[in-house]
């Protein structure tokens, strides 16, 4: 009853003085569609003239001095999370010995992000208000605030999101993705599985048909099938799933594991063990229908190639959408097998053109057997970083980095000894002598080897710092002794007592940075010591399976002004967005479209998500003391490191400019 009349008379002493101070505090309003049963309602309020606004947050389950935001039901029947708002802006908190309440109040500006689930019949709009309390002095000023947003995949209504930073151009990582992947394709041709296929495919089209011209049509429509049989089924999953369904089981640590077991599975395969396929009743179906004729009959002869060919491009192809997913690129995983496709089914269509050239084909014999074993070895140093990946986020210490560099420095002398022919598998021919391609390929073999032995003492190996596990895990580092040294605080004694003050807690048991650098790797946490070091924080959203992030680490982060900065000027906070650890269960909350937040990772991609409409890593974004953005720009994996520098330098110096 107390609380009540407490109400009644803020409600009457506030009424005649609402109207004056509507100019105190500015809306506005946004919307951002997720996905087709979530969306983020943004509000964002400037205040002036002194006035604070109260919380949407409660500070005691008793405390009725709270703004709220209601949603017209009438009009939409959306589901408001209204515990799972997130609130950016300087908060303060004040106390009031008559009521025993802790005001929770914003100054300057605030930004409320409030998660929505979606009801798919009736997405057009939302509306509703935002009853604001405020306080000002002794008075509370109150008001009402109505809305009315249509809601569209990238609405922005009224204005520019408060939230909504500016994106990076990713044409050119798509660019390079698709790139990669034709070549891919193009090598996947030699492999013992498809290059017999080409003179026999070619020369089948040109006798069947009635002029060469009919022929070469039919030709470059069976590479168009195979192209489609590559793209279709990866657009199909990603259009239905979303785009980021593929990246979500690629960089799932079970995934990993399955990658692992198939990857070994096959190089066994490889080295004559056995052989893998597809049911021989799939192909066997295909090539019935194939017979029919027609453009139809030849989409199925395609289909065929592509199962047949299954024991030597099926790795290859799960590899690749392994590695698209993680690059940021919303359609990576469809681009990748794009360019897989053009890069497999090209040939055909050239030789079509041109079918002269057959005859100066190699011929089939033992060579395409030492092509399937070196792939064979290939895939065994590959199924290795898949289980790093998995071994890295359960923190089972399996892959440490001095461990995975001895399995590969082992693989990599014994696939030159094989093509030294010191070595032989059951199938393989006799070999009289060894082709000057062979001997090569060999000398870069085991040369590739004795580069990585200095790693085992903790030598950088930069090219290879996207793939093997972080140097943190190499209990005997010498290069990390360097950054140790280099460490060593030369501050005052008042900066050392503050900065052991702030030393990280949460986390410093799983999580490690490189180079002697401190981390802390809660973003609550991470805030605190901002504000009492009076440093701009810097968001380094990462993950144990991103390579990118290891590559970004070793040959950025370690250049001396890269680390000067960030040690110095910055306080560094890592958020893991794939790491399994079970948060407590105070913390576990619900998203707006219904999934647990169960795991550390789970909890910070789902900040990366919402505060910055983005799932990719690396992403570097930075923060003022109250958690407001520095910069609009989404940082990613970017090797130039004077490009870094200017970022670094141009977002500390927008901090030091703020009050």
């Amino acid at each position: 009853m107390r609380y009540f009349l407490v109400l009644i008379l803020i409600v009457f002493a506030t009424n005649t003085i609402t109207a004056q101070n509507n100019n105190s505090v500015q809306f506005y309003f946004d919307v951002k569609k997720l996905s087709d049963s979530s969306a983020t309602l943004v509000v964002k309020a400037v205040l002036k003239d002194g006035l604070n606004l109260f919380s949407i947050k409660k500070s005691s389950a008793d405390n009725p001095f709270v703004s709220t935001l209601t949603l017209d039901s009438s009009k939409s029947k959306h589901t408001l999370l209204q515990n799972n708002v997130v609130e950016t802006g300087k908060l303060q908190l004040v106390k009031d010995s008559l009521n025993n309440y802790d005001y929770r109040l914003f100054a300057d500006s605030v930004t409320f992000n409030f998660p929505l689930l979606l009801n798919r019949a009736d997405t057009n709009k939302i509306s509703g208000e935002f009853i604001w309390l405020g306080k000002k002095g002794d008075e509370f000023p109150n008001g009402t605030e109505a809305f009315s947003l249509k809601l569209s995949p990238n609405s922005s209504s009224q204005t520019q999101s408060p939230a909504g930073p500016l994106l990076q151009d990713t044409k050119p990582v798509g660019w390079t993705l698709f790139l990669i992947c034709v070549l891919t394709g193009f090598l996947a041709v030699f492999t013992p599985c498809v290059f017999p296929l080409i003179p026999v495919t070619v020369s089948f089209f040109l006798k069947k048909s009635k002029t060469k011209a009919e022929g070469v049509k039919k030709a470059w429509w069976y590479a168009a099938s195979i192209i489609l049989i590559y793209t279709i089924p990866t657009l199909i999953l990603t259009l239905v799933f979303g785009d980021k369904f593929i990246y979500q089981v690629s960089t799932h640590p079970i995934s990993n594991l399955l990658f692992f077991a198939i990857f070994v599975v096959f190089a066994i395969s490889f080295f004559g063990a056995f052989e893998i396929g597809l049911p021989s009743s799939w192909a066997n179906k295909t090539d019935e229908v194939s017979q029919r004729g027609g453009m139809a009959g030849i989409f199925f002869m395609a289909l065929t190639l592509v199962i047949v060919s299954f024991s030597c491009t099926g790795p290859i192809v799960a590899g690749l959408l392994s590695e698209t997913s993680g690059k940021g690129v919303s359609m990576g995983p469809a681009i990748g097998m794009l360019g897989f496709g053009i890069g497999l089914a090209i040939p055909f269509g050239i030789f079509a053109l041109f079918p002269s050239m057959l005859q100066s084909l190699p011929r089939s014999g033992g060579w395409l057997n030492t092509v399937k074993v070196f792939f064979g070895f290939i895939e065994l140093a590959l199924a290795m970083k898949f289980l790093s990946n998995a071994d890295l986020v359960y923190h089972w210490g399996l892959l440490s980095r001095d461990v995975f560099l001895s399995i590969w420095i082992v693989i990599f002398i014994m696939l030159g000894l094989y093509l030294l022919g010191k070595l032989k598998f059951s199938h393989d021919s006799d070999l009289e002598y060894i082709t000057v391609t062979r001997l090569f390929i060999a000398i870069a073999s085991i040369s590739f080897a004795v580069y990585m032995i200095p790693g085992l003492w903790g030598a950088p190996l930069k090219p290879l710092s996207g793939i093997l596990p972080p140097p943190s895990t190499q209990d005997f580092n010498l290069d990390e002794l360097k950054y140790l040294q280099a460490a060593s605080p030369t501050n005052s004694s008042q900066q050392l007592q503050e900065q052991k003050d702030v030393k990280p807690v949460k986390y410093i048991d799983k999580f490690h940075v490189p180079f002697g650098l401190t981390a802390y790797f809660d973003l609550e946490e991470g805030l605190v010591a901002a504000r009492k070091l009076n440093k701009p924080v810097m968001l380094d959203f990462t993950g144990w399976s991103c390579a990118n992030c290891r590559k970004m680490e070793n040959e950025v982060w370690s250049h001396p002004e890269v680390l000067k900065r960030i040690k110095n000027d910055f306080v560094l906070v890592s958020l893991y967005v794939d790491d399994r650890t079970e948060l407590p269960e105070s913390e576990q909350t619900v998203t707006a479209s219904g999934e647990k937040i169960r795991t550390i990772g789970d909890k910070n991609l789902e900040y990366e998500k919402t505060a910055f409409n983005l799932n990719a890593q690396p992403l570097y974004k930075f923060l003022n003391k109250d958690g407001e953005p520095l910069s609009e720009i989404q940082y990613g994996y970017d090797g130039d490191v004077n490009r870094f520098i200017q970022h670094l330098d141009m977002v500390k110096k927008k901090f030091d400019s703020q009050p």
